[in-house]
């Protein structure tokens, strides 16, 4: 990816630490394009989870990435394997938005956005640090990799009413999930494409369809069209692994006039 190579060569990373705050949150990290820092509820769910969000701030014409920005950037990367009783991390998308700024098409954000993470404990019942390193890119014109390990207490603050606020509303950003009136059904497609025909509400012109290429999928931009009064998009597959995986499927995410939804589709 050629604005990959960019990010890589031809910017300095930022590096970091933002020390455990006297709250559920971490101080923020500041770089050229904007600021980040980690924000979560403080009491773990009876599932043993702490919610929580990396929370970007974008300075105007700034932007950054969804979970597959497409040919062009790096999508957000979360280590937690420094910290205590945390088991695993996985962020959530809001719904992106399609961008084409003459150096490539890409799938994220030129606004402020608050990724949500859910943070699993090893073990309940017991007090828990993230202690994360992150790495995402913030780019204007050029992207600017931003590394900087952001460190949590959520027990130091557990009621932090404002924390808890910040969780909940990009919580409620995220998709909801694919139902039968607002959704994807696939059509035959071929070893290079990938075609899906879109239910939706509202506006046509207002909908977009995007997949993230993941276990060496990769996929081009998708193309507009029409069957049987349906909106097709037809995606084209760039890179696709030896071996179709046969567990899982890709993420997707279809976006309209009026709200969006998400799920999981086979692997073409």
């Amino acid at each position: 990816m050629q604005s990959l190579r960019i990010l890589l060569l031809g910017a300095a990373v930022g590096l970091g630490t933002g020390l455990p705050a006297a709250a559920s949150s971490s101080i923020w990290y500041n770089s050229e394009g904007g600021k980040v820092r980690l924000v979560t509820s403080g009491k773990p769910d009876e599932a043993g989870r702490i919610h929580g969000v990396l929370d970007i701030a974008l300075k105007p014409g700034w932007k950054t990435y969804w979970r597959d920005p497409g040919d062009a950037g790096v999508p957000p990367q979360l280590d937690i394997s420094a910290s205590t009783n945390i088991a695993d991390a996985t962020f959530s998308f809001p719904p992106p938005q399609r961008h084409d700024d003459g150096y490539g098409k890409w799938a994220g954000y030129d606004h402020p956005v608050s990724l949500p993470v859910t943070f699993t404990l090893s073990a309940p019942n017991q007090p828990a640090v993230i202690d994360a390193n992150i790495f995402l890119g913030i780019c204007e014109t050029i992207c600017i990799p931003v590394q900087t390990r952001l460190t949590v207490d959520p027990g130091s603050d557990p009621d932090n009413a404002e924390d808890a606020a910040l969780v909940k509303a990009a919580l409620a950003t995220l998709p909801t999930p694919a139902r039968p009136d607002f959704g994807i059904n696939i059509l035959p497609g071929d070893h290079e494409t990938l075609i899906v025909e879109a239910s939706f509400p509202g506006d046509p012109a207002a909908a977009d369809f995007f997949v993230a290429g993941e276990r060496d999928y990769m996929f081009g931009a998708p193309a507009r069209g029409e069957k049987d009064g349906k909106l097709v998009f037809t995606v084209p597959i760039l890179d696709r692994p030896s071996t179709t995986p046969t567990d899982g499927g890709l993420y997707y995410t279809l976006t309209s006039a009026e709200g969006a939804v998400e799920g999981l589709l086979p692997f073409p």
